[in-house]
């Protein structure tokens, strides 16, 4: 039997990341993965797949809306070959996990393919795809088995025309009218793509806004732009049945005033969120506690009810993201070595990677409001930017809130062009406590979409904002 310092069961960004760097810091590491591929939800049938199709759809409908104006003729009529966009995106998807297969056997990781499970607190059971079974030893073990679509009790999903996020990546027709339950992150994003590439889409909402987790005002924003993009929006809306006629869905739903509505289109993407995924882990073998939502129960240091044993990503409390995922792997690879990292939660930011692109760091002005802490609201418009207007990217806004009395940061909220990669100036500065001020007086690189961040720090300082 081999004997590690560390195994970790799931290679998705928190495994994978956790493992590199035990490894990194001297332990002898396995990592257990009951898929073919490394990479977990996130490369094969997440973020990666669907920021593919996000660019390619992109560049398609610029070529049909926007190369005109640019000066860019196209002679002959401009078609979306899906088969080969789809292929496109599987040809990314393969090299960004043959990049982890790479970086395992650069850090000496040993790799087992099949479906790990506790025997007890220190050992493993992998069941392999061919039928057979290994056993494995282990001082520490890191749980990062992530999370599955979650779907409605009473939907039934055939994976043909009643589908998942997993299935919408890999359709072999664009929808005539794509209905997406759900109008949070997942939904949004691939009901753009499609909308793009020529589906109707309607999106379905049971809270009374989309992106209901974030920001009012970004969420209202959004909502403008989808609505100037034809999508039908509709929030409030309680769905009640979903049935399949022939290669029609019906789904019908309660609107706020309790009437019974039904929508029909030839698709329809269940996106109503993620659950935590630990079937078959066997984790009450190992003393691991579940609690009531199916999350691996863990303190503050991510250790289990079991000492030896840890648990990362989606399959614990917090936001289920990528990102937060491998700074766990991180802090819990650092803890087993002894040292003391730590994770600040609120610093974790959240993206959603429509066009415009929407992301947010630390409180909300809801949250803020609710906790009787005073702040004071700075906000740009991007169309002010001579960036914007250069590049016809004009929607959105950035908004600072800032502590009234210290003038420090207490959340940034934005939508608009590369919102998802300036969010991290967001991230820097509030990670190192700063003042709307000190923002307001960095020099920020002329003619860029950061500007905005500089402009809106302007406006919560005296309200001085120099271009409008």
């Amino acid at each position: 039997m081999n004997s590690y310092d560390v195994a970790v069961i799931g290679s998705g960004p928190g495994g994978y990341v956790a493992a590199i760097r035990c490894a990194q810091l001297g332990m002898k590491t396995a990592i257990i993965e009951k898929y073919s591929t490394l990479g977990g939800t996130c490369l094969n049938v997440g973020c990666i797949p669907s920021k593919a199709l996000l660019d390619s759809s992109h560049h398609y409908e610029e070529a049909i809306k926007h190369f005109d104006d640019h000066g860019i003729e196209i002679s002959g009529e401009v078609k979306v070959n899906l088969e080969k966009m789809i292929a496109r995106k599987t040809a990314v998807v393969d090299q960004t996990t043959g990049g982890i297969d790479f970086l395992m056997k650069k850090n000496k990781i040993d790799v087992y393919e099949g479906l790990g499970s506790f025997k007890d607190a220190t050992h493993v059971n992998i069941a392999k795809n061919d039928g057979t079974s290994e056993e494995i030893e282990a001082k520490n073990i890191i749980i990062a088995t992530g999370s599955k679509p979650a779907n409605l009790p009473f939907i039934k999903l055939d994976k043909e025309r009643v589908i998942t996020s997993t299935e919408a990546l890999k359709l072999k027709e664009i929808p005539k009218h794509m209905l997406v339950i759900g109008g949070g992150v997942i939904g949004l994003e691939l009901g753009q793509v499609y909308k793009r590439l020529g589906s109707e889409v309607t999106v379905i909402e049971f809270m009374d806004r989309i992106i209901s987790g974030m920001d009012a005002g970004l969420s209202k924003e959004l909502t403008k732009v989808f609505k100037k993009q034809k999508f039908k929006i509709n929030t409030s809306h309680k769905v009640t049945s979903v049935e399949r006629v022939g290669d029609e869905v019906v789904v019908k739903a309660e609107n706020k005033k309790g009437e019974e509505v039904e929508f029909k289109g030839d698709y329809c993407l269940v996106s109503v969120g993620r659950r935590p995924y630990t079937d078959g882990l066997n984790a009450e073998a190992a003393g691991v506690k579940i609690d009531d939502k199916g999350r691996v129960e863990v303190n503050a240091y991510l250790q289990t009810s079991a000492s030896n044993i840890y648990a990362i990503g989606d399959v614990v409390k917090g936001a289920m993201l990528a990102h937060k995922a491998s700074e766990e792997g991180t802090m819990v690879a650092e803890i087993i070595a002894g040292q003391k990292p730590h994770i600040d939660y609120n610093l974790i930011p959240g993206v959603v990677y429509t066009w415009p692109e929407v992301s947010a760091v630390g409180k909300t002005e809801e949250e803020l409001t609710e906790a009787g802490i005073a702040y004071k609201t700075g906000q740009f418009p991007m169309r002010a930017l001579g960036r914007s207007r250069a590049s016809m990217d004009l929607d959105g806004f950035v908004k600072i809130l800032a502590d009234e009395k210290t003038d420090e940061i207490l959340g940034i909220h934005m939508i608009g062009a590369r919102a998802a990669d300036l969010i991290a100036e967001a991230v820097v500065a509030m990670e190192y406590r700063a003042s709307a001020e000190d923002i307001a007086r960095m020099s920020h690189a002329h003619p860029t979409f950061a500007e905005a961040i500089k402009e809106a720090a302007l406006a919560a300082t005296e309200d001085r904002a120099l271009h409008i």
